[in-house]
């Protein structure tokens, strides 16, 4: 049973137990299958005044239902079962030059009193390793569209403006190589984002042909000359960045005719790269539920079903941001509950979004050759006070935290045709993983999101059927409980269920039919409220922590705090 399905009755039976507690008269026993019944039979204004009636029943009967059991959620885990593999990819990262998410982010210079290896952040580095991270998408964003590559390489950088983003100064002290480098020490691939907007087909053939080439031509041996004899692999390259709009406000017609150019002429030409490693090409696909976007998807897909040897794509991008109101976002700190559940209600339309233009793509391409590529992501909320609003800077709340969650779940049940998304953005930016302040840094809750979820890279998606009930607050009514579970390579169970309700623990009473489970232990990650954050001063007011669950006759027992993100691995 879906959780969208099952909450109706769960509904239901919150309504019935609110109704016999409010008798004064009598109280009575009544079993969840006669209730079930019951509601299937009345579900209307009938309803209040049956059970009214029933609650008048001469006192004396025992209360058997307890507060525990109408606040337990049962899980169903079906090993036997096993869907796609949730492509590591999805738990990829963004790096635009934007505001101080690289800059004093990620570089501080060689020089810099801030330790680093060759101008990169020592510390951001070995927290971005902690998390295993697949691929970092750069230089954009809209700042992509603007990025000449030559200006970034050599001793000598050209200084410009970057007039996206505060209209700052951009010192290219930060390109291609210091790029790579940075991959390179996190262990991540490259994700690279070619300029369609200004740009032309011949800077970004040359840009490829200096990265990845083995012959000694005049880009190869410039590349060796700034550095680096050996070809770099770029794993993934995406051909424009929101050409719908800031990239060029193209019309889809237009977009395709640049799409096949730039397949066609941009090569890779490193030997490593040309069987089953190949460079994967990402296409600009969607920015939301418009119907402009709807139109945009049917002609790129309807352009790739008929495409000819000369060129291809590999994906197809989706841009969606959790945003309630763009002329007047939600503060990223002292919220309450109600933009609590606001919020998450908006991040939730990611679920439609994903089953909307996979439907589209599987009319063009049922054998789903095309992933969809979900690289910019997260909460966008309004910048913090005193900051330059064009840098994007906001807080990052235990709010964030069950948002990341949820996001990465729709993703991994789409697994079969979403293998890689790109949170936005990494640092200092938007729903970052990490905060810098001179030699300062701290992680955010959507951090430790990441970092808990580790171990479903590359897992075999188990399904996992659940009533999740509701929680209700004001006019928002959201899911009580979201939940994925996934096998690792060695075997290892792993169960991953979010508690949205900021205000009630849930028990959790899990099934795992098919295998026999001895023990279980994981973490969970909450705070004292929903606008709870780490700052410079408190770094660790939302840090996740061990929680206890128990295997008790082949079931696994636990209880999840409110508002808590909680992954459990099953021996």
């Amino acid at each position: 049973m879906s959780y969208k399905s099952a909450s109706t009755a769960h509904d239901s039976r919150r309504q019935v137990s609110a109704i016999m507690a409010r008798s004064a008269l009598s109280r009575v026993y009544f079993s969840r299958r006669f209730i079930g019944q019951f509601i299937r039979l009345c579900h209307s204004a009938l309803l209040v005044s049956c059970l009214l009636s029933l609650c008048l029943a001469p006192a004396g009967m025992a209360q058997t239902a307890t507060a525990a059991n109408a606040d337990r959620v049962r899980l169903a885990i079906d090993v036997s079962q096993p869907g796609a593999k949730i492509d590591r990819n999805i738990f990829g990262q963004f790096a635009e030059h934007l505001g101080h998410g690289v800059y004093d982010g990620i570089w501080v210079g060689p020089h810099s009193n801030i330790p680093n290896t060759r101008g990169m952040r020592n510390d951001v580095v070995a927290a971005l390793k902690a998390l295993k991270v697949p691929n970092v998408r750069w230089p954009g964003g809209c700042f992509a569209d603007e990025y000449h590559w030559r200006k970034g390489i050599g001793p000598q950088r050209v200084v410009t403006l970057n007039p996206n983003w505060g209209g700052v100064i951009e010192p290219n002290t930060f390109g291609t190589h210091e790029y790579m480098d940075f991959l390179d020490q996190i262990g991540a691939e490259a994700y690279l984002s070619l300029n369609l907007g200004s740009g032309t087909p011949q800077e970004a053939a040359e840009w490829l042909e200096y990265l990845t080439t083995t012959q000694p031509t005049t880009l190869g041996k410039e590349r060796a000359a700034n550095g680096h004899p050996a070809p770099y692999k770029i794993a993934y390259l995406g051909i424009g960045n929101e050409s719908w709009d800031c990239g060029g406000n193209m019309t889809p017609e237009y977009y395709v005719a640049q799409l096949k150019i730039y397949s066609r002429f941009v090569r890779n030409f490193n030997p490593a790269q040309q069987g089953k490693q190949q460079m994967l090409k990402i296409a600009v696909g969607p920015g939301g539920n418009e119907p402009r976007f709807v139109e945009w998807t049917e002609d790129v897909m309807k352009a790739w079903q008929k495409h000819q040897w000369s060129w291809d794509m590999n994906g197809l991008s989706l841009h969606n941001y959790t945003v309630v109101r763009w002329q007047d976002k939600f503060a990223s700190v002292g919220f309450g509950e109600t933009e609590y559940g606001q919020i998450l209600k908006n991040t939730l339309e990611m679920e439609g979004l994903v089953t909307r233009y996979s439907t589209i793509m599987d009319k063009y391409d049922p054998q789903k050759k095309i992933a969809l590529v979900i690289d910019e992501w997260g909460s966008w909320y309004a910048p913090l006070p005193g900051s330059n609003p064009g840098f994007l800077a906001q807080q990052n709340s235990m709010r964030d935290a069950v948002l990341a969650a949820l996001n990465l779940n729709i993703f991994a049940r789409h697994a079969d045709r979403v293998r890689m998304a790109n949170i936005a953005q990494m640092i200092n930016v938007l729903q970052a993983m990490i905060l810098t302040n001179k030699e300062k840094t701290v992680l955010t809750p959507s951090y430790y999101v990441y970092k808990m979820y580790v171990p479903f890279q590359d897992a075999t998606f188990v399904p996992v059927t659940f009533n999740a009930g509701s929680y209700t607050h004001g006019d928002i009514t959201l899911p009580r409980v979201d939940a994925i579970a996934a096998k690792d390579k060695n075997g290892k169970l792993w169960l991953e269920i979010t508690n949205l309700d900021p205000n009630q623990a849930i028990d959790i009473e899990a099934t795992l039919p098919g295998i026999t489970a001895r023990s279980a232990a994981g973490e969970t990650l909450t705070a004292p409220k929903v606008d709870s954050v780490n700052t410079f001063e408190a770094p660790n007011t939302v840090v996740p922590k061990p929680i206890s669950a128990k295997v008790q006759g082949g079931k696994l027992v636990l209880t999840l705090e409110p508002k808590s993100v909680t992954v459990i691995s099953v021996e």
